[in-house]
């Protein structure tokens, strides 16, 4: 018996390293998944990777645009006839600059689909959700979400963002038995991370990796596996009394 038995899965930006990781580990436990991503050619080759484990379908999506959003509803209600878990996870970096050199267009770019993005994964997931008085809605934000670091003014501010989105739809949903936590990675090892490193350092991005590491307690990065666990743990039914936290996965950056 798996832990997700039975259950379908809608994963935002499934096609990337905590997605599709994350994907795995819930097919493992039973589940169907249905993976969302705007990159159709990377959904195809997730969906590969992963029809080992189990029953998976595919969406593209631009989850800025609500018809797109409403079209993975609904393909996914089609499939599998519900949707019991919803991670919320698709998200972009932006560009690293200070803010007065941040152009308004990359910090609308990043807003629409870091929080645009996840508040209207919300308001068409949860009416499935409150209807059938069950499910786990996680949202993806960062431990930028939870403090500051320079460079990176319309990340934070979107991940910020999404701690309040958070907040008010787990308020929202609770009297249906529908719940609504985010996960707060520290920096993890994937394509968002180099993209990083070679933008707090364009010249040597492993000394900003190297800087990025010594910021973290347990001195490594995350990896996918990491974050795709504490997912999983919200995902099931060990979580059934956990609505509206913040649970960072971050080496401990919150205790320095």
């Amino acid at each position: 018996m798996g832990r997700l038995d039975g259950q379908t899965a809608v994963i935002t930006g499934g096609s990337g390293g905590i997605g599709k990781t994350t994907a795995r580990l819930f097919l493992q436990e039973g589940a169907k998944v249905s993976l969302v991503d705007v990159d159709e050619e990377a959904l195809k080759d997730a969906k590969s990777e992963l029809d080992a484990y189990g029953e998976v379908m595919t969406v593209t999506a631009d989850v800025t645009e609500e018809k797109d959003v409403q079209n993975y509803v609904e393909k996914t209600l089609d499939q599998f006839e519900t949707i019991d878990i919803f991670f919320n996870n698709a998200g972009i970096e932006g560009e690293v600059r200070p803010i007065t050199e941040q152009r308004v267009e990359d910090f609308d770019k990043v807003m629409n689909v870091n929080v645009r993005g996840v508040f209207l994964g919300l308001k068409h997931v949860m009416p499935v959700m409150t209807e059938k008085q069950d499910g786990s809605i996680i949202n993806m934000s960062s431990v930028a979400g939870l403090m500051g670091s320079p460079g990176v003014a319309p990340y934070v501010t979107s991940k910020h963002g999404v701690v309040g989105l958070t907040k008010v739809a787990a308020l929202e949903a609770a009297p249906s038995s529908v719940r609504v936590n985010s996960v707060h990675p520290s920096p993890v090892n994937t394509r968002m991370m180099r993209s990083l490193e070679k933008g707090f350092s364009p010249d040597d991005a492993e000394a900003a990796k190297e800087e990025q590491t010594n910021a973290i307690p347990l001195n490594r990065y995350g990896e996918t596996e990491d974050i795709a666990k504490v997912v999983l743990f919200l995902a099931s039914d060990d979580s059934r009394f956990v609505t509206g936290s913040q649970y960072r996965v971050d080496g401990g950056m919150g205790a320095t």
